[in-house]
């Protein structure tokens, strides 16, 4: 049986497809972070999108339809989260006029007719009910306004939802944007045949949302470097106190069954070796630097310390692949930044093909200033860390396949 990657790298693409004459409608992913006025704090998500969306217009594709979320409304209209944010930015990016779309299934015909004036920008799927639930009714209504359909959104690729999923049902011919084909074959580049050694840091809160990374990842790695709260499970799973810092007190049984596998698998694995503590998170005035198994009584780690950094830095430097999910610390407040920021510098810095998977990882990338540094940036927390687990997304999953890949599968 083919490796995930390889089933999702044998899906056809928009250029395996003619587009011209074509209504084509695009699941795009403009989930972008947002100030309490509107305003877009980061278009990269937009931006990611654009190879796509202007190949359609530059092969005279009939009539380009645009669907995407935001924010994470409860199946009704919150004006916080309307696409009406995003319509000028994408205007200005595109260089072309964007028409609004408020109701899809009034100005279906519109959107049916050839014209100069051919994108169109849906209103936030998610403020339909349907949307979630992966409705066949609404998949079908988002079926019926286009002959093409292209998945580019990769971020929600990890969901069945009636935009990425159930609408393949509803429509001939349906494909990946080259977005989608850009995560694929980055994340396949670290994976199926990388340069060694390959160095996977993970950090982030909680070890549960990543025991099958854990687990599943093993075989293909040789370093395993463990930050953040997770990693205090760890430590107590080796016999340390870790005081009031955050754990899994549950997982700590999982935390040793994954150092077993590492050893079971020759991974070397690396645990901060001293940590920053304070006893007040919201207003942090005490703050210090202690061995990681000296954390005092009512204080709790929040970030590594700078042997941590400076251990964590040399094993990175002595690898050729670095796939990195989750910041080593509570990156948001900075006193709590230097570990996440410093290590982001040392995977920068390194000689190795680096990837990053997305979400709070990514963010932490650009707040440190080395988004440039890094061979490649997910998009997608999430269905980042589904495809780093072995997973096939299911936004892969129902579109249409090469004829070689066919045989393959």
């Amino acid at each position: 049986m083919i490796s995930n990657l390889k089933y999702m790298e044998g899906v056809q693409s928009l250029k395996d497809v003619d587009v011209t004459g074509k209504r084509v409608l695009i699941r795009v992913d403009f989930n972008v972070p947002m100030d309490s006025h509107g305003n877009i704090s980061d278009d990269r998500r937009i931006r990611a999108a654009l190879p796509t969306i202007n190949y359609c217009i530059d092969h005279n594709a009939c009539s380009i339809t645009l669907v995407s979320h935001l924010g994470r409304p409860k199946g009704q209209y919150e004006e916080r989260y309307s696409l009406r944010h995003i319509q000028k930015r994408l205007e200005r990016l595109l260089q072309k006029r964007v028409v609004f779309v408020d109701n899809f299934e009034e100005r279906k015909d519109e959107i049916a007719t050839c014209s100069l004036e051919r994108v169109f920008l849906l209103e936030n799927i998610r403020f339909e009910p349907g949307e979630k639930k992966n409705d066949p009714e609404l998949a079908r209504k988002l079926g019926s306004l286009c002959d093409v359909y292209v998945n580019d959104a990769f971020g929600t690729s990890h969901r069945k939802h009636a935009s990425t999923y159930g609408i393949t049902d509803y429509v001939d011919t349906k494909v990946a944007g080259f977005l989608m084909m850009k995560e694929i074959e980055a994340f396949s580049k670290a994976l199926e045949k990388p340069m060694r050694p390959v160095t996977l840091v993970v950090g982030g809160a909680k070890i549960s949302s990543k025991i099958t990374l854990l687990k599943s990842v093993m075989p293909k790695i040789d370093k395993l470097i463990i930050g953040g709260a997770m990693s205090n499970t760890f430590l107590v799973a080796q016999g340390y106190d870790m005081q009031e810092s955050f754990y899994e007190e549950e997982y700590v049984p999982t935390a040793r069954e994954v150092l077993d596998e590492a050893r079971k698998h020759k991974v070397k694995i690396y645990l901060p070796v001293d940590v920053v503590i304070t006893n007040d998170i919201e207003h942090p005035i005490d703050v210090k630097v202690v061995p990681a198994q000296d954390v005092l009584e009512t204080f709790k780690a929040v970030d590594i310390g700078p042997a941590t950094v400076k251990y964590f830095s040399e094993a990175i430097g002595l690898s050729n692949t670095v796939i990195w999910n989750g910041p080593m610390g509570i990156y948001e407040i900075e006193k709590f930044s230097k570990g996440t920021f410093k290590i982001a510098s040392a995977i920068a810095d390194s000689y190795a093909y680096t990837i990053v998977g997305g979400g709070d990882t990514a963010d932490a990338v650009e707040k440190a200033g080395e988004k440039e540094n890094f061979s490649f940036i997910s998009t997608g927390g999430g269905a980042s860390l589904e495809l780093l687990e072995g997973k096939i997304l299911p936004g892969f999953e129902k579109l249409d396949r090469k004829e070689d890949a066919a045989t393959l599968s």
